[in-house]
């Protein structure tokens, strides 16, 4: 069996900050999406702007949240790359019981965002469930993924 080795560990296996100083600039974006279901009743009360918190705004603070935890990738993935974004969009829109974050991250630089549009919407859900705790707590994140990255040796975009 042929073992394949990870990008971010040296010859014996130990951890290290992947090399990129021989990589060429290149424009990169990533998009990724989590969902958080809510159930119909707090969803009623965020579509009708009947939910007020003392921290503002459900998706208006969560997307703000998760601008701000994609600036921060870097110090809360360990060898993850400082990387100075140049645009990071976050979109809620709402299921029959769920929302649904999008966010799109764009650099130009050596090594990707891939990290940073899935930190995006981690942190944005996670602000969801804090904002809407005190309603319930069977709020259930899910399907956080990677749906596609362009720039670097190789695309991907995940089928619908």
């Amino acid at each position: 069996m042929k073992v394949k080795k990870l990008t971010h560990t040296d010859r014996s296996g130990n951890p290290q900050m992947v090399d990129v100083s021989g990589k060429p600039v290149t424009k990169r974006t990533a998009s990724a999406r989590a969902v958080v279901e809510v159930g119909p009743g707090i969803l009623k009360l965020i579509q009708h702007q009947e939910l007020v918190t003392k921290k503002g705004p459900v998706f208006q603070t969560a997307i703000l949240a998760g601008t701000m935890g994609a600036k921060k990738t870097a110090d809360l993935i360990p060898l993850a790359h400082p990387i100075g974004l140049e645009d990071c969009t976050i979109r809620i829109t709402t299921t029959k019981n769920a929302f649904v974050i999008d966010a799109t991250v764009s650099v130009s630089g050596k090594t990707g965002v891939e990290m940073e549009a899935l930190t995006a919407v981690s942190i944005a859900a996670l602000t969801v469930y804090d904002m809407c705790k005190a309603l319930s707590h069977n709020i259930v994140i899910t399907e956080i993924k990677l749906m596609e990255k362009t720039g670097g040796k190789k695309d991907f975009k995940r089928n619908p």
